[in-house]
């Protein structure tokens, strides 16, 4: 069956987009769907514990989120905004820019007395490179002056609590410019609880750019081309995830972004290969998962690329239906919003 980009929309009250967080990590909603029989069930997300079973392991997504998002004024004074992206070896930067039409080449954009920052090129797709000419290098820039990259359905100015909770409570390398949002929902005494009882775990980096966000905006999804993202596997998450494999354990992948790093590495069997590097890898249906057993995930935009890598794994008739389910029984929806576990 061949899909089309409209095949993954849906009509969402916008009043079920979560704005906020909730004051517990761990007291959203859980939504379970069984791939085998299309069965649905509801739970909370403390109920993770029940469902991971002890010979199991749970791969997490460590990279943490920059205060990426910096507002300045150009040499007009006029306002604009970069998004950092990522560090380019020669010290530049990646960045996104608005408005994009006034941020040409040589002109500079001031974030603060002590940070300048002049756009050396554009570069296509609406990135351009940019590079740090003030007092404050980038990392000191983002430090004093950068601001939480709160996705733009969040219709509010992002607040102090949100450097906190915009992030797993496991976040360790910076490198995303989006929260792995599926982790969102641990807490330290949830991941103790599934350690004590066997489970292991495993992390990685998968570094989120802004691509996350981007609608597929071709009506065949096939020619839809995904944004790199830098990923690292380490040789100790390999051989974790492939010791409990070979032992007859499942490998949970904590969102989207887990999934995308295993099934780059993925070998013959399902065996993970360490490594690190940049991928494209764009999951939808039809695909053949080889490392993935499990997935943890949020509810994802309509003709988003995460909405289709969980179609994919779920079975896309199976995954719309649970989404109207959610839909109808007022789940909170997207970065902020509750959780499905596809088992």
């Amino acid at each position: 069956m061949a899909f089309h980009a409209s095949d993954f929309d849906y009509s969402l009250p916008a009043e079920l987009i979560a704005q906020d967080p909730l004051p517990d990590r761990a007291a959203s909603r859980l939504l379970v769907l069984e791939r085998a029989s299309g069965g649905i069930r509801h739970a909370r997300f403390p109920d993770i514990v029940d469902l991971v079973a002890a010979e199991d392991v749970l791969v997490l997504n460590v990279s943490r989120v920059i205060p990426a998002r910096l507002h300045g004024k150009r040499d007009t004074g006029r306002v604009a905004e970069l998004l950092l992206v990522r560090e380019l070896p020669d010290g530049t930067w990646l960045a996104l820019g608005h408005p994009g039409g006034k941020l040409k080449p040589r002109r500079r954009l001031t974030v603060g007395d002590d940070s300048t920052v002049e756009i050396v090129e554009p570069l296509g797709g609406g990135l351009r490179r940019v590079r740090f000419v003030g007092a404050l290098d980038a990392r000191g820039t983002l430090a004093k002056y950068g601001e939480v990259p709160l996705p733009p359905y969040i219709r509010r100015p992002p607040r102090a609590d949100d450097r906190e909770r915009y992030q797993t409570v496991y976040a360790a390398h910076d490198g995303s410019v989006a929260a792995p949002t599926a982790g969102l929902h641990f807490t330290l005494e949830l991941l103790a609880r599934l350690r004590a009882k066997g489970v292991a775990v495993a992390e990685l980096d998968l570094h989120v750019g802004p691509g996350t966000f981007k609608p597929v905006q071709v009506d065949d999804v096939r020619r839809h081309r995904m944004d790199l993202e830098a990923y690292v596997v380490s040789n100790r998450a390999a051989t974790t995830i492939n010791g409990r494999r070979q032992a007859g354990g499942r490998i949970w992948a904590v969102g989207t972004t887990v999934a995308r790093a295993l099934e780059t590495c993925a070998g013959e069997g399902g065996l993970v290969t360490p490594g690190a590097g940049q991928t494209r890898l764009f999951i939808h249906p039809p695909f053949a998962f080889r490392a993935v057993d499990r997935l943890l995930t949020n509810f994802h935009l309509p003709r988003s690329t995460l909405l289709m890598l969980v179609c994919a794994f779920g079975g896309y008739e199976q995954v719309m239906r649970a989404y109207g389910e959610a839909i109808e029984r007022r789940y909170r929806f997207y970065s902020y919003g509750d959780a499905m576990a596809v088992v």
